[in-house]
């Protein structure tokens, strides 16, 4: 096979992208709109002669039918209603409606924060903390991989620390940071640091070996190596790693946001499950994952900007 046959085509890759998000919209768009799927509930729309049903409740499907044969039978007024899913899975035109009017309606509570106000506390949330995390973990990672020796001394401890659970320094966070954003930003940083530091460090390690024996048989430092031959061979990569450590620090901030004060997309998305608002919910989980898609392509696009010397990054 040639070498331009191995890659795809601009038009081919965009449409195998499109595709990847097409395939479960459209299977949640089945699931919800196609009654023979699913469909588990009736949704009452009217009671008839069943007392205890109220419009707009919900009941399993079986127990409704044996109902409404029931009061058939009896000669009463049959209830009345239509197949629908579960309340926690709400039809995609739902999920839309409902993050438009999260947009655009005021919250319920005076002193709540709207849903772009708790959103964009997450985005400072997370990006503060990650950049504490990189500003530590970038630099001790590429040591590590250079040098053998600092490996030796750091890696063991950072091996067991990276195995304990971020969440766990929880009530110690609150202690010594207060209820604010201080513990938040600290356990993002203890679950991406220590792993930060392993990642980069093992590829450092990938580098070709031969590029620093090359320097050195032309009288190059380490120091100078570190510099000019090390970091632009694997600072694309590196960077390509930081890309994916990133989405590890919106993993964390789910936990995070729930310890010390009640703010953040976290919040929004426990206070309006609490009132079983579950469109509101899909509304909130889809929007990181469109914030961290969108994060993922701004860094893609600006990497290739500035490592053009390797492709592909």
């Amino acid at each position: 096979m040639s070498q331009t046959n191995q890659y795809l085509t601009k038009k081919t890759t965009l449409g195998l992208n499109v595709l990847s998000f097409l395939i479960p919209i459209l299977l949640w768009c089945a699931v919800s709109y196609l009654p023979f799927i699913w469909h588990s509930e009736v949704q009452i729309t009217d009671a008839g002669s069943m007392t205890y049903l109220q419009e707009g409740s919900r009941i399993d499907k079986e127990l409704f039918f044996s109902e409404a044969q029931s009061a058939m039978a009896a000669g009463d007024a049959p209830p009345q209603g239509k197949l629908v899913n579960p309340i926690y899975l709400p039809a995609p035109h739902e999920v839309a409606i409902a993050t438009f009017t999260a947009f655009t309606t005021p919250p319920v509570q005076e002193d709540a924060p709207w849903l772009h106000e708790s959103l964009w506390q997450s985005i400072k949330t997370v990006f503060i903390a990650f950049f504490i995390s990189s500003i530590v973990g970038i630099p001790l990672g590429l040591i590590c991989g250079f040098s053998e020796k600092i490996a030796q001394i750091t890696q063991p401890f950072v091996e067991f620390f990276r195995y304990l659970p971020a969440p766990a320094f929880g009530p110690l966070a609150v202690a010594i940071l207060g209820i604010y954003d201080g513990p938040k930003i600290a356990i993002i940083v203890i679950g991406t640091l220590f792993q930060q530091i392993l990642i980069i460090a093992n590829t450092t390690r990938t580098m070709d070996v031969g590029l620093i024996e090359a320097g050195y048989t032309l009288g190059t430092t380490k120091l100078k190596s570190f510099y000019y031959v090390l970091l632009p061979a694997v600072i694309p990569d590196v960077y390509r790693d930081l890309r994916v450590l990133l989405g590890w620090a919106w993993t964390y901030l789910i936990v995070a946001e729930l310890i010390g004060t009640t703010s953040g997309i976290t919040w929004f998305i426990v206070q309006q499950a609490r009132y079983q608002q579950f469109d509101n919910v899909y509304a909130g989980i889809l929007l990181i994952g469109f914030v961290g898609l969108g994060t993922d392509i701004l860094l893609y696009q600006l990497g290739k900007k500035l490592f053009k010397w390797k492709a592909r990054t």
